[in-house]
């Protein structure tokens, strides 16, 4: 099963896509791993691509997409995979179609987690984190992962530490609607993009207001 996932930052994007790699056994492709990857093995299109990224522009879409279209083609990815962080924009969507159509290589799904600019906006600047363990979910925004009170002080709902912080860009207002711009934008953006697949392929939408377990459920009944 071949799968594209977006969700706009605080969507819970990352959750749900290792719920669905661990459901169908596909490896969850992250694009900023792959551009890692070819830059730190010297490829012939990961030295393009870090010339661009070393004068601070962005990576023209003839060297992305064939960087993801190889990773595709990899072995672990026979039965399948779930691509996430690409396309960002209208025209990269076009590109990927049209890369994948003449590759041959059918998109099964895209799932689109559908949540609202000031929802997503909170979400981030909501999130707490454990000293203890940076992986203990805590959410200030989240009901069913919100911190504990213990003695008048925040504690964390997992193991009760007491001393929680908050990640500096989680609370730089400006980065995130800078990026959120770009996600909301239906004309050339992110959502243009989810919009261009809709008339192509499945697009599954879930409501991404709902708690982690029950976007979860929706989103594995729907691919069924």
């Amino acid at each position: 099963m071949n799968i594209l996932i977006f969700g706009p930052n605080g969507s819970g994007k990352g959750t749900q896509g290792a719920v669905v790699q661990k459901k169908y056994g596909v490896p969850h492709i992250e694009t900023g791993v792959i551009f890692r990857q070819n830059i730190s093995k010297k490829t012939p299109l990961g030295e393009k691509a870090k010339a661009y990224i070393d004068r601070g522009e962005l990576v023209p879409d003839d060297i992305t997409v064939p960087m993801i279209l190889n990773r595709l083609k990899e072995a672990d990815c026979k039965k399948g995979w779930l691509l996430d962080g690409f396309p960002r924009n209208l025209a990269q969507a076009e590109a990927l179609w049209k890369a994948l159509e003449k590759e041959k290589m059918k998109l099964d799904y895209a799932i689109e987690i559908d949540l609202d600019r000031e929802t997503a906006k909170k979400r981030i600047m909501g999130r707490r984190l454990c000293k203890m363990d940076n992986n203990h979910p805590n959410n200030i925004y989240i009901e069913a992962i919100k911190p504990r009170e213990h003695g008048g002080k925040t504690v964390c709902r997992v193991c009760g530490c007491e001393d929680m912080s908050m990640r500096a860009d989680d609370q730089d207002s400006a980065a995130i609607d800078k990026r959120h711009n770009i996600y909301y934008d239906t004309k050339i953006g992110t959502l243009a993009a989810v919009n261009y697949f809709k008339e192509r392929t499945k697009v599954i939408s879930i409501n991404g207001r709902a708690g982690v377990k029950e976007v979860s459920e929706e989103l594995l009944k729907k691919l069924a």
